[in-house]
């Protein structure tokens, strides 16, 4: 058994040869394909979609309502709870989600989900967050237990003729990316149906929130798509518009289409170029702003609040001999790249937990994974990396209290080797039984 590589040096080694191709047809002067106006940039903050004004949001400029959101969710969760308006009587634990992207490493997410619900302990998750992969894992995570089995079999069923069909040279010159994205859209389609929305609404409706992150090509900016406002919008529209997030949220620029998404901006109708959400952060808990306009340790927000970050990829550099050939060069250039944005978004998600006093705990595919992969969505690699999620999950995933640089810092701080504070996944109360473990 050879280490495996990473997943960025395959998606975007087709990514490099997209660039190139893009060069080509500027200098062939080909035109591109026909799109909707995008909404001018005066307009932006005024964008809404299906008429729901909560239903996305821009974190970097409308950080006041996300906030508002958020309160707006407690004061749900406190109706669901019978508590009576304005009781300061404190709320039970809360615990947030966010799943990375990864391309078909999300098959360690997946397992180790499922191995942490087989276990019996995984609990309901407060907040679950979601980009790429995550996003299409997101809300089998949300919805919990009765959603189990169809992670389980996603993961371990998928070939690459479910995800893409590449569309050669000529027809990705003449297109908008090197693949058509036809099978993935079939596969969200069967996974995201009317009962799933119907049963976001719902978690919705108790104070829950599921927030799926991609990127707006046009304005250069991330959304976050709330997605049980959606769900629980009851517009017409709001299933498509769901599985059409989905499906941006995991769109490789240049490896697979954009999806365009109709929107409103005074009065007027547009249409968003909308990507992959990996192409600004791989990751995302909550904006960085948040905890600084609802202060979380005020007395009437006070409760424990832990965040589980899963990272669908390896922590560690992945060593590989470079040609000296332009293809290769670019595509390990932007696979560097985009591992370093990973881990900068954990080291950021652990700066904003610890300022807010959030429990961090943070998973990842460690050393100790070696099966090779031999092409993307490689069914052998992907049913291996499952199954070695699931198994850390059923045994109790022993989370990461801090990302491996500051990790080894306090290692070097506790010579006899003990992670501090190092805790089991199963320390905290489980949802079943009532107990600990």
């Amino acid at each position: 058994m050879t280490r495996s590589s990473s997943s960025a040096p395959f998606a975007f080694a087709r990514f490099a040869r997209a660039i190139l191709l893009v060069a080509v047809a500027f200098v062939a002067g080909c035109g591109g394909i026909e799109r909707g106006p995008p909404a001018p940039r005066e307009l932006s903050d005024q964008i809404t979609v299906l008429g729901t004004p909560n239903a996305r949001f821009w974190p970097d400029t409308q950080g006041a309502a996300l906030a508002r959101e958020a309160l707006e969710s407690v004061e749900r969760e406190r109706r669901a709870a019978g508590l009576p308006p304005g009781s300061n009587q404190r709320l039970p634990p809360a615990y947030f989600l966010a799943v990375s992207g990864g391309g078909d490493n999300g098959a360690f997410g997946a397992g180790l989900l499922c191995g942490w619900e087989d276990r019996g302990t995984m609990p309901s998750f407060k907040l679950v967050t979601g980009i790429s992969t995550g996003a299409m894992i997101a809300p089998f995570a949300f919805l919990g237990q009765p959603y189990h089995n169809a992670l389980c079999t996603m993961y371990t069923t998928i070939k690459p003729s479910d995800i893409h069909k590449p569309r050669g040279f000529f027809g990705a010159l003449f297109s908008d990316a090197l693949s058509d994205t036809s099978p993935l859209a079939g596969l969200v389609r069967r996974y995201m149906t009317e009962q799933a929305l119907a049963d976001i609404a719902r978690e919705y409706r108790k104070g829950r929130l599921l927030l799926i992150g991609t990127t707006n090509l046009d304005v250069q900016r991330p959304i976050i798509w709330n997605i049980g406002a959606i769900a629980a919008s009851g517009k017409p529209g709001a299933l498509a518009l769901v599985r059409k997030i989905l499906l941006a949220s995991s769109a490789i620029p240049g490896a697979f289409p954009p999806v365009m998404i109709d929107v409103e901006a005074g009065g007027q109708h547009y249409q968003e170029m909308n990507v992959d959400g990996g192409a600004v952060a791989q990751t995302f808990l909550y904006p960085p702003d948040l905890g600084l306009r609802i202060n979380p340790r005020a007395r009437k927000n006070a409760r424990e609040r832990h965040a589980y970050i899963i990272r669908n990829g390896r922590l560690s550099p992945d060593w590989a001999a470079t040609e000296r050939q332009f293809l290769p060069i670019v595509a390990r250039a932007i696979a560097t790249m985009i591992h370093y944005s990973g881990y900068n978004d954990v080291l950021r998600i652990y700066a904003i937990t610890k300022r807010d006093g959030v429990d961090y705990n943070l998973a990842y595919i460690e050393p100790d994974f070696a099966t090779a992969k031999h092409e993307e969505f490689d069914p052998a690699y992907l049913r291996a990396l499952f199954e070695y999620g699931r198994t850390k999950g059923r045994q109790g995933y022993r989370w990461h209290k801090a990302p491996p640089v500051l990790e080894l810092k306090d290692q070097a701080l506790n010579p006899n080797g003990a992670r501090p504070n190092a805790g089991r996944l199963t320390v905290l109360s489980c949802r079943r039984c009532g107990s600990s473990d």
